[in-house]
């Protein structure tokens, strides 16, 4: 398994890990979302000889898997900040171990990690964004509101600032800001002063006295019609944890920029500011840019890029059933068809 922060293993191969301290297989903890439909865009640019195809958020492997067994030429680069679904994805995928590679990073490293394994572009991008099912599922991460657990929210355990940091020293206006911008929480203003006021008697350490503060916060009406009251909150530190928009602002143009013509990406997004990242940057790339008062297009500024989809693609209501998870998923997809000359 390769390292971004460390050495790089052997080949840059991952090799299978034995798991001691869980039960159950990557395969029997995950289910992932829109599969069928994600191998279907993909099938093009990843039926072509050589193909290389990046699984930014490689996971449990799921998708990875998926890919790998639909194509026999394929070699896949799998990128995630979590070493734990590192090691689990390294299992699962050890039949594919000699056309696999990886990497222990975070997918804005996007170029470096290309240029680390002599990868000048690649055929294929894939980006299941958001937080994972085994993020969800270990207790102990602190992804899950319905557990008492450590505040933490860490994707990359080894990461240096946890959800208890951000509670316990960001002033009012800040942590209103996190809660208003990334959990479009409409009462930030006062959930946030109720934290500032609670940490002065104890620091905030698990996420129990964070849920029952929220319960205490927002007002009953809104508890009614507004879903569970710590959602909105819980979404927007770990996004702040994580600098989850950050990094995928940075990841998409060096995705774009790395797919060969007749490329393809998609991306399933989980919430509405993911969303409008992945729209945007689309539309940026699928636009023509010869002046629009001329009559013909100008060579080389043809749009680079055709939408696979109209708008953002829904999980239907027989996969939603199966995989609840489902229900919030946007998938959007993108094909290259050329380079401009700027």
């Amino acid at each position: 398994m390769s390292n971004r922060n460390g050495a790089r293993g052997k080949g840059g191969t991952a090799v299978a890990e034995q798991r001691h301290d869980q039960g159950g297989s990557a395969r029997d903890k995950h289910v992932p979302v829109l599969l069928d439909r994600t191998l279907e865009l993909l099938a093009p640019a990843l039926s072509r000889e050589g193909a290389v195809v990046v699984d930014a958020t490689l996971g449990m492997g799921g998708h990875s898997e998926a890919m790998l067994a639909a194509h026999p030429g394929l070699t896949l680069v799998g990128l995630d900040r979590d070493t734990d679904a590192l090691r689990l994805a390294g299992e699962r995928l050890a039949p594919y171990a000699s056309r696999i590679h990886l990497v222990h990073a975070v997918y804005d490293e996007w170029a470096d990690v290309l240029a680390d394994l002599g990868l000048t572009e690649v055929d294929g991008a894939l980006f299941d964004l958001g937080v994972s099912s085994l993020q969800l599922d270990e207790t102990a991460r602190g992804f899950a509101y319905a557990h008492d657990a450590p505040l933490d929210m860490r994707m990359d355990p080894g990461a240096p600032r946890t959800a208890a940091d951000v509670l316990n020293t960001y002033g009012a206006d800040e942590l209103a800001r996190v809660l208003r911008t990334y959990g479009e929480e409409k009462f930030a203003g006062k959930i946030a002063a109720a934290i500032v006021r609670e940490r002065q008697k104890e620091p905030f350490t698990n996420s129990a006295r964070l849920v029952q503060l929220l319960y205490d916060t927002v007002p009953a009406a809104s508890r009614r019609t507004g879903g569970h009251p710590a959602k909105r909150t819980f979404q927007a530190l770990r996004i702040e944890v994580n600098a989850e928009l950050d990094v995928l602002d940075r990841v998409l143009p060096a995705a774009l920029d790395s797919l060969a013509v007749g490329g393809r990406i998609v991306v399933m997004s989980y919430h509405s500011l993911e969303d409008r990242m992945v729209k945007r940057a689309f539309a940026d790339r699928t636009k023509s840019r010869t002046p629009v008062d001329l009559p013909v297009e100008l060579p080389g500024h043809g749009p680079e890029f055709r939408l696979l989809t109209r708008g953002a693609e829904l999980a239907g209501e027989q996969e939603i059933e199966a995989n609840p998870r489902a229900a919030s998923v946007r998938l959007r997809a993108a094909e290259r068809v050329g380079r401009g000359n700027a």
